[in-house]
């Protein structure tokens, strides 16, 4: 199969060695990997084409949904996985733990209040409570599993 990797992972400081590591575990397991770091792209428009056409491409979608600069997945990662949903391909998403929302808000933000009964964060916004690792719109569509790129590699086998 041919997989687009989405993630933040473009943003490493090792991101170059990242792409090689990711290509030859694809390999390993019998894909070929799309990587967004191969683009010759330089605009964020080019970048931005580039990296929709190599989802087009895709088989599937494996991405990285841990948390970026916050509490929530990488915002760009989350475009991509709802473009490769709406195409109807198969998405696996991995996280280092499948802890719940209010979980993960709570190790990050220290302690979550409640008000009427719901959880609130430090600004006072409520936190989605269905048990789910990640938001609904990601949690319900998209196969989680813990771990990193191997395991998603290994779900994806499975569920194919």
């Amino acid at each position: 199969m041919k997989i687009y990797l989405a993630g933040p992972d473009v943003f490493r400081p090792d991101a170059r060695q990242w792409a090689d590591d990711v290509r030859a575990l694809c390999r390993q397991a019998g894909h070929e990997a799309l990587v967004p770091l191969d683009g010759v792209e330089t605009s964020a428009a080019g970048i931005f084409h580039a990296n929709i056409a190599l989802i087009h491409r895709a088989d599937a979608v494996v991405a990285n949904l841990n948390p970026f600069r916050g509490c929530e997945p990488d915002s760009g990662t989350c475009v991509e996985v709802g473009y490769a949903l709406a195409l109807g391909k198969p998405v696996v998403g991995y996280v280092d733990t499948l802890e719940s929302t209010v979980e993960r808000v709570r190790r990050r933000q220290g302690a979550v209040g409640l008000r009427d009964g719901r959880p609130i964060d430090a600004d006072g916004m409520h936190v989605e409570d269905f048990g789910l690792p990640l938001n609904l719109m990601l949690a319900v569509p998209v196969k989680l599993v813990a771990g990193g790129l191997a395991e998603a590699l290994a779900a994806l086998g499975a569920a194919g």
